[in-house]
């Protein structure tokens, strides 16, 4: 998302050491590192994306921008699953820039979630009860285009801006059961920087969970090796790991391959999604998202409607729509398939049901 911020002090703990991606099906774990060779190769231009796809920016019908400032990051594994010749492939909306996001739309903010207004300290989200929320890098191994952390300004507001003031808040507050590491992407982190976190967040001893929220598996799934594995093995928490899909097109075998290490040590696998215009605001794309999950052993968990960052309003869904689709993956899977249909307001103390919520959204 953001670029790699400086460290010091006791911040080289959550270093950020990012390099690009392109997935392959293997029979044995990738080698340690892989991911850091793949992630320097990642596609960072419009034109090389178009020309991979067989596209042209003339014909393209979309109107690629090849000057935005919230610039292309996309591994050339995910490339591979876009289809060729297709410009409205579900896949190449979320990671194309487009002139659509230098349009100006009343109440799309830079901080939609005023999560700038939720930070007791540097890098620390404090929203809910008995959870606490870690900004731990500002690195992401691709760049969504509905990303609601977009403008967030990384260098002042993450974790490696004071650590110890991170843990202290934790250390103070003994209703914190949870931990949840997001950003960005926290397994952009290396090993040894996650390491070093979670062993400073073993030591906190009211805490019990630790969860992640990470779309590195599905775009990079050879973040999952031995090394990250054994890192994770290494910490007294229980896990939780939230993917991130948003469309059956990002699943296949690697990914389910790269999560299994995960499954076989019983870390609950968990999926959420964003609503989005074209890309999965259709009931037979909702449910082949979540029985491919499922095929995978991860299970839905939310759908969001989207949050109204400056630079997204054409991916938005009306309520209504959405809640029509959800009444429809009701009525077509089996309940534990269904993911919750939500909306997060600021100041609320938890994501909204939108089935629920009164008035509009």
């Amino acid at each position: 998302m953001a670029p790699d911020e400086a460290r010091s002090g006791v911040a080289p703990i959550i270093a950020t050491e990012v390099g690009a991606s392109a997935g392959r099906c293997r029979d044995v774990p990738w080698p340690t590192g892989t991911w850091r060779l793949l992630l320097r190769a990642a596609v960072r231009d419009v034109a090389e994306l178009l020309h991979e796809l067989e596209l042209e920016p003339a014909s393209c019908g979309i109107e690629p921008d090849s000057a935005s400032e919230f610039p292309l990051r996309v591994p050339r594994g995910f490339v591979a699953k876009m289809r060729r010749g297709d410009p409205m492939d579900p896949l190449l909306l979320q990671v194309l820039p487009r002139l659509a996001e230098r349009v100006a739309v009343s109440g799309f903010l830079t901080d939609p979630l005023a999560e700038l207004h939720a930070a007791p300290v540097p890098g620390v989200l404090h929203k809910y009860r008995g959870r606490v929320l870690l900004v731990a890098t500002g690195a992401c191994a691709v760049h969504c285009r509905y990303c609601f952390r977009r403008h967030y300004p990384y260098a002042e507001a993450s974790v490696s801006r004071d650590l110890d003031a991170a843990l202290q808040y934790l250390r103070r507050d003994a209703s914190i059961r949870e931990v949840i590491l997001s950003g960005g992407d926290p397994l952009m982190l290396s090993d040894e920087a996650l390491g070093a976190l979670l062993r400073e967040l073993d030591g906190v001893p009211h805490l019990e969970r630790l969860r992640l929220h990470t779309r590195v598996p599905v775009v990079l799934p050879e973040r999952l090796d031995d090394g990250l594995i054994a890192t994770l093995d290494r910490s007294r928490l229980r896990k939780v790991v939230v993917l991130h899909a948003n469309h059956a097109g990002e699943l296949d075998a690697t990914l389910g391959a790269a999560l299994a290490p995960l499954r076989e040590r019983g870390v609950n696998l968990l999926n959420q999604s964003v609503l989005l215009a074209g890309v999965n605001d259709d009931a037979d794309a909702l449910c082949d998202l979540s029985e491919g999950l499922f095929g995978l052993g991860v299970l839905p968990y939310y759908l969001h409607l989207l949050d109204p960052v400056a630079g997204a309003a054409h991916f938005t869904v009306p309520v209504d729509r959405a809640r029509a689709l959800a009444d429809d993956l009701r009525e077509r899977l089996p309940g534990y398939l269904v993911p919750r249909l939500v909306v997060e307001v600021p100041g609320r103390a938890s994501k909204l049901p939108v089935d629920l919520r009164e008035g509009d959204v």
